[in-house]
């Protein structure tokens, strides 16, 4: 096994990477980053790395270990949403943003890699115990945990894997009235 370096955010780390993982099946797709911008207050260059990690980063590592996955038979991609995709929060509000863009892209790239025999798993989850997550004092997910999910998602070809009770409770949420999902925090 060797470890590479990748930056999602750069073309030429990422056209590196592909070159150098001829032999990939799985592409897990995690990196992240939350600036803790809002929208209307926060600073642009803040709200611009969101989408550039989360949905423009994504997107160029998929566009290259795209044909590298169809040499090798297809395999399958992962990635790692947040339940932010379907819900605001302030103080989150660009990363719900990116979210909500990486989950479209996953659905989208979904289905234009149906051809090759790739398979697309969107991956969502509230939180998980990692540095991204210090501070928070909510429910999270042991890291290990979310791994065996991906995985055991991925070999069962499903679309989406809701890691845990609160990505569940989101999801159930979205065909609501969004006012009875924000009563409790308005309150």
């Amino acid at each position: 096994m060797e470890v590479l370096r990748l930056d999602v955010t750069d073309p030429e780390s990422v056209a590196a990477a592909a070159a150098a993982a001829g032999d990939v099946t799985l592409l897990v797709n995690n990196a992240g980053l939350s600036t803790r911008a809002d929208l209307v207050t926060g600073d642009l260059a803040d709200i611009r790395l969101e989408m550039e990690t989360h949905f423009f980063g994504t997107l160029g590592v998929i566009r290259a270990f795209a044909p590298v996955l169809a040499r090798n038979g297809g395999g399958a991609i992962a990635n790692v949403l947040s339940a932010l995709s379907w819900f605001s929060t302030e103080g989150a509000n660009a990363y719900s943003a990116a979210k909500a863009a990486e989950w479209s892209l996953t659905n989208g790239v979904r289905i234009e890699l149906t051809e090759q025999g790739t398979s697309v798993t969107g991956v969502v989850l509230g939180a998980a115990d990692t540095d991204m997550m210090a501070g928070y004092t909510g429910p999270m997910s042991d890291p290990a945990d979310v791994v065996r999910a991906v995985l055991d998602g991925v070999e069962s070809g499903a679309w989406e894997v809701l890691v845990d009770d609160w990505s569940r409770h989101v999801k159930a949420s979205l065909a609501a009235d969004p006012r009875e999902f924000y009563a409790p925090t308005a309150a």
